[in-house]
Formats: C-alpha cells, structure tokens, sequence
C-alpha cells in the first residue's frame, strides 16, 4: 500500500523545492552584477534566506547581485512570507477550482486562518492587506531614500525594502542595513508599522478590521478574539520592555544621541527582533553582551501565528507563561481572558517551545566544533536563523561550508516549525486508545 504524503510533508517538500529552483537560478551570471557564476552554495543559502523571510547573507545584496538577481530574491520573499500555498489558492480560485479535503488540510498547515471565514474569503483578505500595507511603505520608503539616487533609484528601494519589511525578511540594499537612518523619525516609523503589521499575523489583521468597521457601524458585540488579545498583549509586553532595557543598556554606546533617537533606536532594534524582521539601526557587533542575550530571547520568542514572521510564535510563549502561572498558584486550567485554553493547545505550545530550544542547543553545539567564533557569536546567529530574523553579528559570511549548510537547515526548520518538521519525520501516528497505570517519579 502506497504511503500517502501527509500535509505537512507537502508543505517541507514545498518549501525545499522552491529554494534549490531559487538557488539555481541565483548562480547564473545573469544573477550577479559581475556577470560571474555564484557558487551553488552561497546560492543556496540566499534562496533558503529568502523563502524563510530570515534576511542573512553570506553576500551583499546590494552590490553583489545584479538587478535580475535582486527581483528573484525579492520574489523568493514575497512568497515565503505570505506562504506558497496562497499563491497556489490564489490560482486555483482564479482557475475555478474547488479546494479537496487534503488541500484544505495543507493550507491551514501553511497559515493560520479564522475558523469562521472560508479559505476563498481569506486568500483575497491576505492579498489585499499585502497589497494595502507593501504600497504605503514603499510610498514612504520611497520619499525616504530620495538621497540615494534619482526617483527611480528611490522607489525601487522603496518597493524592495517595503515588501522586505513587510514579509519580515530584513534583506536589504545597503550594507549597513537602515544605520544610516538611525535618526530618521519618518524611515522608523513606517519600518515600525509595516513589520508590526506583518509580524502579528493575518488573522489579527483581519480581526482588527472587523473591530473597526464593526465599531464604525456600531455593531455589537465589538470584541477581539481571545487569540487576538493574547497577541497584542504578548507583543506590547514584549516590545516596550525591550525597548526600556535596550534604552538604557545600550546608553553608553550612544551618548551622542539625543534622548529621542535613543529611544527611536532602542524601539526600532526590538521590534526587528520580535517581529523577526531583521534590519538594524545600529551596529549589532558593537552592542554589549546583555543587550545581544536580550534580542537573542526576543528572536527566539519571535512573532505571531499566521503573520510572515518567525520564532515559537508570541501566543506560545504566552500560553507557556500561564501554564506556569498555573503550576504555581496550583490551579487546574490554563486560562486567558476569563476562558480555558485546551490541553491539546498547552501541550503543543510546550512541545513548541522545547523542541525548539533544544534544537538550538544541538545546531550551537555543532557550530562551536565547525566555527571558530565565541559561543555568544554562534548562538546569536543560530537564534537569527531558527527565528527567521536576519540580525547578524556579520559572522555569517566567513562560515565554513558546514556551517552555512547547518544555518540553511535552521532556516528551513524556523521557517516551517520545529514541531510540524517532527510531524513530517514520524508521519501519521494512529491514536492508542488504552493507557497504562500511574507510576510515581521524584522531581526535584
């Protein structure tokens, strides 16, 4: 009896296929601005960099690659941060076609959507966001980068690094990412809203406007999901005390900023983090080692389901925290929000959570006996690929053919998840319906 691929292991196959055709085709001349072959390696990992939105390169990208080379990269973003199977829904509903029961399970793998808005609805609600939040940043981004060149230098930039921000893949134009900007109130902003708006998925997105418009037509009732919430909850938490610690951990590094581009840039290099985007506003290699361990957690913590982002997501790590809290006022439930999030969903997020920490302690453990740079360096980077961010301490172009191998499987891994990756190993597993009894284990 034939083995059937399971949605998961459609979705890996996917998202494989799509980086080897992505990086064969970045080692043409063409794709170059030499007109020089690149290697299939670096190649490589350009195309997992840009299907996995994570944004590090072993290459410049602004001048390395030639303008065809920076299109194909910028198409590898496009799709991977909304996900390739909105693009094959997005055919198959111009094409007529009816979704089957096994393509349905292989789209809600892919993103998370509303239980209450069918997939149809939603692919056409995914593309007019894109379309809205891509063209107001490259609007701005373009009156941005009007110093960089002609208008047409500027609105290529500003379509490049909007769409980029949006997708949350931080590849950029200019070697020294948005640091020339590092007092630029308007370039913050709209980096800030863009990214923010990507990383904390479509379907708050979506929730977000029915609020809205629900509550401009004064339609009742007019509340948020318990997703939602827990969310944008997560994501306040984290954003604001990132940006009060980085403020005053990194004061003595920019004492020649006033108090307003302090806090512009210590806001501006925790929402990179958290919402996995990956551009930096200041220089990451000269940031103390406190600040690096706290983006490293904020990395790895990362965005929120559904959205173009990466890391165990901000409602895992939501849901891991109650569940703590609820070991330790000794309550039975985990609860949010006056309602019970179920066992099956704690149990995932713990999984989530685990699985994906130890799989960084194992890629870290084999990078330290490739690499020759100090254990804060590897973790750092190897955070930035499994949380698919792009933040690097510019190590990641003098890594060993090993090393980039390793950080193109951690992006691959970040990219469709720790827990789904042990999903497509193991395949389908039939449910056991008996248990064994209760024994007693000591713990400390």
């Amino acid at each position: 009896m034939k083995k059937k691929i399971t949605p998961v292991q459609f979705l890996l196959i996917g998202y494989l296929v799509l980086t080897v055709t992505g990086a064969f085709v970045l080692t043409f001349p063409v794709s170059s601005s030499q007109n020089t072959s690149t290697s299939f390696v670096d190649a490589l990992f350009t195309a997992a960099s840009a299907i996995s939105t994570t944004g590090l390169a072993v290459l410049d990208t602004g001048k390395y690659y030639s303008t065809f080379g920076q299109l194909v990269i910028l198409v590898l973003i496009q799709i991977g941060g909304l996900g390739y199977m909105i693009f094959i829904a997005l055919i198959a509903i111009a094409a007529g076609f009816r979704f089957s029961l096994n393509g349905k399970q292989v789209f809600n793998e892919s993103i998370a959507r509303p239980g209450d808005l069918e997939i149809k609805k939603f692919v056409k609600a995914v593309v007019l966001f894109t379309l809205a939040f891509e063209f107001i940043g490259a609007v701005v981004l373009t009156i941005v980068f009007l110093d960089r060149g002609t208008i047409f230098d500027a609105a290529y930039s500003g379509i490049f690094h909007s769409i980029s921000a949006f997708c949350t893949a931080g590849f950029s134009l200019y070697s020294d990412s948005f640091t020339s900007y590092s007092q630029n109130l308007l370039a913050h902003g709209i980096v800030a809203f863009i990214t923010i708006a990507g990383g904390i998925g479509f379907f708050v997105l979506y929730d977000l406007f029915k609020f809205v418009i629900n509550r401009a037509k004064g339609i009742k009732p007019i509340r948020l999901t318990n997703h939602s919430k827990l969310v944008l909850s997560v994501t306040f938490v984290l954003m604001f005390f990132g940006t009060v610690i980085l403020f005053f951990s990194e004061s003595a590094n920019s004492v020649n900023f006033s108090i307003l581009h302090r806090i512009l840039n210590a806001s501006f290099q925790t929402i990179s983090a958290s919402s996995t985007t990956g551009f930096n506003s200041i220089d990451i290699g000269s940031m103390k080692s406190f600040s690096l361990f706290l983006i490293i957690v904020l990395m790895f913590i990362g965005a929120s389901p559904g959205g173009t982002g990466g890391g165990i997501k901000t409602s895992t790590f939501g849901i891991v925290i109650l569940f703590l809290k609820k070991v330790i006022i000794n309550r039975e439930e985990v609860s949010v929000f006056k309602h019970t999030i179920g066992e099956s969903t704690v149990n995932k997020a713990l999984a989530i959570t685990f699985i994906s920490f130890f799989y960084l302690i194992i890629v870290v453990a084999l990078l330290l006996l490739t690499e020759g740079f100090s254990l804060l360096h590897i973790a750092f980077e190897t955070a930035s690929a499994l949380g698919t961010v792009g933040l690097s301490m510019g190590i990641t172009p003098s890594l060993t053919t090993p090393g980039k191998l390793l950080l193109i499987l951690t992006m691959i891994v970040g990219r469709v998840g720790t827990l789904a990756i042990g999903y497509s190993l193991v395949g389908k597993i039939k449910t056991v319906k008996y248990s064994f009894p209760q024994g007693n284990v000591m713990t400390g």
